[in-house]
């Protein structure tokens, strides 16, 4: 059975430990973790190994993998490279971060890419590759992959961009695909037959969520990479299972590729409380359903 992991996205105004304990108790196996400054639940940038500890004593206690960072990083393809190498450094910090808990992954934002911007596309491209050949030998070096998220407002919002990002990195270690189809899906991009079949050689980690629409028909609209702002939605987040995505056919497609890791539960609690009940029940509900689509496909 595939592993199914918590992300502290979902969990807010807790401390890691704590999430790791509902994780364990939602009957998870591992836990993906926000790495930034300023969020209760997450790894501060530099807190000088504080949280890390304590982090590592719960996982270990508990018996719950760390499997994944979550950094917010988005100036990798910045034209001003004072901020580009800002940011080359703070993931070089979160790396090390990732290596010290065993955590095989780090998701990546390929860069920003916004609204407006097209004519420096070439530009940003080109400082993004550049950015992953120098981060990815030193992650793949330490155990850890680059996994560049399907994302909007940045440079592999669709499956193609993100597979053409990869056939540009030639066979770069360290560095692989974060296959997000919801993230395909409000933003209009590739269905997940077309979608895993264009990224299938790279696929190394896999974010699980749910969503309806509030008008299938609107165009996506967003001012900035991390979040959707409250009046530019067209979605409503749901539990696993309540909402549009054909989970079964995509975890299907997703055997099929090849791809055997940890599924991560994606619970936007942290941006769309709203949405969606209670962590503790949300995650529960969530694992069960992923858990019950698993077995029936096994059967």
């Amino acid at each position: 059975m595939q592993p199914i992991a918590g992300h502290t996205m979902g969990t807010p105004g807790m401390s890691v430990p704590d999430a790791l304990r509902l994780f364990k108790e939602a009957g998870l196996d591992a836990a993906e973790i926000v790495w930034q400054d300023g969020y209760e639940c997450g790894l501060p940038e530099s807190d000088g190994q504080r949280t890390l500890s304590a982090v590592e004593r719960a996982s270990r206690q508990l018996g719950l993998e760390v499997c994944a960072l979550t950094p917010y990083m988005t100036a990798i393809n910045s034209l001003d490279e004072g901020e580009r190498q800002r940011d080359l450094a703070r993931f070089r910090t979160c790396i090390a971060d990732a290596a010290r808990l065993g955590a095989g992954r780090i998701r990546v934002y390929a860069g920003s890419f916004l609204e407006g911007e097209d004519g420096l596309r070439a530009r940003k491209w080109s400082l993004l590759i550049a950015s992953l050949r120098e981060l990815a030998p030193e992650a793949a070096r330490q155990g850890v992959i680059l996994v560049v998220e399907n994302h909007f407002n940045t440079m592999t919002m669709s499956a193609a961009e993100t597979a053409e990002l990869m056939r540009e990195l030639g066979d770069l270690p360290g560095v692989g695909i974060l296959y997000d189809q919801a993230n395909l899906t409000f933003t209009h991009c590739e269905p997940h037959p077309e979608a895993i079949a264009l990224q299938a050689p790279w696929i190394r980690h896999v974010h699980v969520k749910d969503l309806v629409f509030t008008d299938p028909g609107a165009p996506f609209r967003a001012s900035a990479v991390n979040r959707v702002g409250a009046g530019e939605r067209t979605v409503r987040s749901r539990v696993l299972g309540e909402g549009v995505l054909d989970w079964a056919g995509i975890l299907a497609a997703l055997r099929s590729a090849g791809y055997a890791g940890t599924l991560s539960l994606e619970y936007e609690y942290r941006w769309h409380p709203q949405d969606l009940p209670d962590p503790r029940e949300g995650f529960r509900r969530s694992a069960e359903h992923l858990r019950r689509l698993l077995h029936e496909m096994s059967a």
